[in-house]
């Protein structure tokens, strides 16, 4: 009877065996990480629809309450709804009632804004951009600032027309991180309903 330690017959099919499955492992590993990044991409769309159905539904439910009258400097508060979002890292910015990108270029400030009424936009980073309608009748957002009394006001521009806002001060833009709680208030300025953000 041969030793076991003496039984070299095999010995050199050990180190092939060994390298076959170690390399059947790797694709394996391979096959997993790859459905994992595919599924991250899904779930993280998902997160993001989430999100921005939640912020619809909040912003319609307050259109048809009280709206703060903007000329009436002691009125009381229109009514309010606040966003808690935390959309994903790809995500560039969210803007509500205009498009700060039109071309596309990633830069917010080397064009025009255009207006978009009853419509929420998120950008990613690689340029793709989705728009959410928002139903019913209109929603017009207007960008809020803090006056020296501490109330949220309309961003008053340099422009001589002071009834029809520009595309800059009409939209409100979240950009990256597009995370924190954001409060939008119902406002009416000369009988015009808005929705001005405060921030």
């Amino acid at each position: 009877m041969k030793s076991l330690l003496s039984d070299t017959r095999a010995a050199d099919t050990i180190p092939l065996k060994l390298v076959v499955y170690l390399g059947l492992l790797a694709a394996v590993l391979l096959l997993i990480a790859q459905a994992w990044e595919n599924a991250s991409q899904v779930l993280d769309e998902a997160e993001i629809e989430a999100q921005i159905g939640d912020a619809t539904l909040s912003l319609r439910s307050i259109q048809n309450g009280h709206a703060r009258a903007l000329e009436d400097r002691y009125g009381p508060e229109g009514s309010m709804c606040v966003l808690t979002l935390s959309l994903p890292d790809q995500v560039r910015y969210l803007s509500f009632g205009v498009d700060p990108d039109p071309d596309c270029s990633g830069n917010l400030s080397d064009s025009e804004w255009v207006v978009e009424n009853n419509t929420l936009i998120y950008q990613y980073k690689n340029g793709v951009k989705q728009r959410v309608l928002l139903e019913g009748e209109i929603i017009r957002f207007l960008r809020g600032t803090l006056d020296e009394e501490g109330k949220w006001q309309f961003v008053v521009g340099q422009g001589d027309n002071e009834t029809v806002p520009s595309p800059e001060e009409t939209g409100a833009v979240i950009e990256y991180p597009v995370s924190g709680d954001f409060v939008f208030e119902l406002v009416s300025r000369n009988n015009v309903k808005y929705t001005l953000s405060h921030f």
